[in-house]
């Protein structure tokens, strides 16, 4: 698991810093990366406002895996993690 995110990088609408704790982490492959979530990211600040939630993205050296951390309420990043998992 990464690290915490610095208090200024947490978007307003994810909510007390207690949900920053305990990120659903998940991998997908890193050429579904862009296909989800557009060119450079442009729609990761999409997602994280319609789902409520925080992305952060880490890909691993040693395959072509991105390691996808969700950051939120319980409910939301269920439903994130639900909805980037049909997606991809």
């Amino acid at each position: 698991m990464g690290k915490l995110p610095e208090p200024n990088d947490i978007p307003p609408w994810v909510g007390s810093p207690e949900v920053l704790k305990e990120p659903e982490v998940f991998q997908v492959q890193t050429g579904l990366v862009e296909a989800v979530f557009g060119p450079d990211g442009s729609r990761i600040p999409f997602v994280e406002q319609v789902g409520t939630v925080m992305l952060q993205m880490k890909g691993l050296e040693t395959s072509d895996v991105a390691e996808v951390m969700v950051y939120g309420s319980y409910l939301c990043k269920f439903q994130t993690k639900w909805m980037l998992q049909s997606v991809a």
